[in-house]
């Protein structure tokens, strides 16, 4: 139970810092609603999860890989951010409920899941978190590793939900112009990102 509620928390806390996904995870539930925000979201939590895991388990091997493959990481990470980021500027307010669509709750979870998985941030985040909680780098107790893993999840999971139900009672208070601004704004934050992230492969 501890190992769950330190999971539970780290999971909220790494989420929560509003960073690229938080802006896509607005844009999208004021666009589409709060079901497409929510899956955003869940890909990140996905992601955050199996980046817990190895930090939970100690495959100190798989996370020297995945760190040191941030040369590339990084700027396939920042071009998917920016591809986003034009379509997001772009994009026109749509003017009614758009239709459910497999295929577009898809890509709003494998979107979000590839954009956090690409960031090597994110492993170095939770690797810091453990030590600094005193758990080292190898959890004893696999049953305890297991526990905090599934925290991790619902902590992201839980900062998800309540981020997408707040600009969900908002959406339906904005105009259509307010949410063409919205659009551009977002747009320009999440390229403002992908620049950022590009900029720091060169300095």
């Amino acid at each position: 139970m501890t190992g769950f509620l330190l999971g539970l928390l780290l999971g909220f806390s790494i989420a929560a810092p509003v960073g690229p996904i938080g802006v896509l995870c607005i844009r999208r539930t004021l666009a589409h609603g709060r079901l497409s925000g929510l899956l955003t979201g869940l890909g990140a939590a996905t992601a955050d999860a199996a980046y817990g895991s190895i930090a939970a388990f100690g495959l100190t091997a798989a996370a020297s890989l995945l760190v040191g493959q941030g040369h590339w990481l990084r700027p396939v990470g920042a071009a998917l951010l920016g591809y986003l980021g034009l379509r997001t500027f772009v994009a026109r307010p749509a003017t009614e409920a758009p239709a459910s669509a497999a295929s577009g709750h898809a890509h709003a979870y494998l979107t979000s899941l590839g954009l956090t998985l690409t960031n090597p941030m994110t492993i170095l985040s939770f690797g810091a978190a453990y030590t600094g909680l005193g758990l080292g780098t190898r959890t004893a107790n696999p049953l305890s590793a297991v526990s905090m893993v599934a925290g991790v999840f619902l902590g992201s999971v839980l900062w998800w939900i309540g981020l997408t139900a707040a600009v969900g009672w908002v959406r339906s208070r904005l105009g259509w112009k307010l949410m063409r601004w919205v659009n551009r704004f977002s747009g320009a934050v999440l390229l403002a990102f992908a620049a950022a992230i590009l900029l720091s492969e060169w300095i």
